[in-house]
């Protein structure tokens, strides 16, 4: 039986430290503060929205929502996030997806300022990864690589294995990967035999968005399985990508859903922010 990764346990243990880091910039005079953004009434992004300004209570990161209507313009968002890119107070900027489709959500996120983008979406950030610079990482690939950190788990020489390949979790997962010198392959929708592909995986990392895709038969015996997928079922039961109660019987390391990665990407979100608030204010980074 594997090992269960949990993330709730390692993101409370990275939510109180980041709490005492909160205390000591106050004690300097700095107020960390995150603005989100969001359009539209999207019910999904309501409640991650909500988890997120009750993570920033938690910790004690000042919170600020923008709650723009499902028919504001381009150049509407555009201005709004170039006012916040200019509000020395606003430390970090996340804008919630999705947004409506009339709207172009990589223009907007070209439009944050680097120094402020707290999810790791423009594209000096992404940029900065690909080269190996320091950088703001995406939310959930970023907490993906913790978990390593924390259960010891040596990606060197390893065949990793991505299933998935988004501009949010898929390619900067894969970098990150990389950086930690491990052989990447990423799979996705047109890859031929995928079985092939995830049976020689040492480490297995799923999102797709397809309820209990991944099988037993799918994994190899002794892999690290991580599930980052998240999918309600018709009864209302979040479930992940991966067929957990099988595939546990063989992995050496699995994350369950719920309370594997996600409550590790807001974590993460939380980190980033100490992060800028700290770099825009010349002040020692531990991260």
């Amino acid at each position: 039986m594997a090992i269960i990764i949990d993330g709730k346990v390692l993101a409370k243990k990275i939510r109180e430290n980041l709490k005492v880091e909160c205390e000591q910039l106050k004690e300097q005079g700095l107020h960390p503060k995150l603005a989100v953004i969001m359009v539209g009434n999207n019910s999904a992004s309501k409640v991650y929205v909500r988890n997120k300004s009750k993570a920033c209570d938690e910790i004690g990161i000042e919170y600020e929502e923008y709650l723009l209507e499902e028919n504001i313009t381009q150049q509407e968002l555009n201005s709004l996030i170039e006012k916040l890119n200019q509000i020395k107070e606003v430390n970090g900027i996340l804008l919630q997806s999705p947004i409506p489709e009339h709207l172009d959500i990589n223009q907007a996120f070209k439009t944050i300022s680097y120094q402020k983008d707290v999810d790791g979406f423009t594209p000096s950030s992404v940029g900065k990864l690909t080269i190996g610079e320091d950088t703001f990482i995406s939310c959930t690939p970023y907490g993906v690589m913790k978990m390593f950190e924390e259960y010891n788990i040596d990606l060197t020489g390893k065949d990793v294995v991505i299933i998935g390949r988004s501009n949010i979790v898929g390619k900067p997962l894969a970098q990150c990967c990389l950086s930690k010198n491990a052989t990447v392959t990423i799979c996705h929708s047109k890859t031929k035999n995928l079985k092939e592909h995830t049976k020689r995986a040492d480490i297995l990392i799923v999102a797709m968005g397809k309820p209990k895709f991944v099988t037993k038969d799918m994994v190899k015996e002794g892999a690290v399985v991580i599930d980052v997928g998240t999918n309600q079922t018709e009864e209302g039961k979040l479930v992940g990508d991966v067929d957990f109660e099988n595939v546990e019987k063989i992995a050496s390391y699995i994350t369950p859903v719920p309370g594997g990665v996600g409550p590790m990407t807001i974590a993460m979100l939380m980190n980033n922010v100490i992060k800028a608030t700290k770099e825009q204010n010349n002040e020692n980074t531990t991260f």
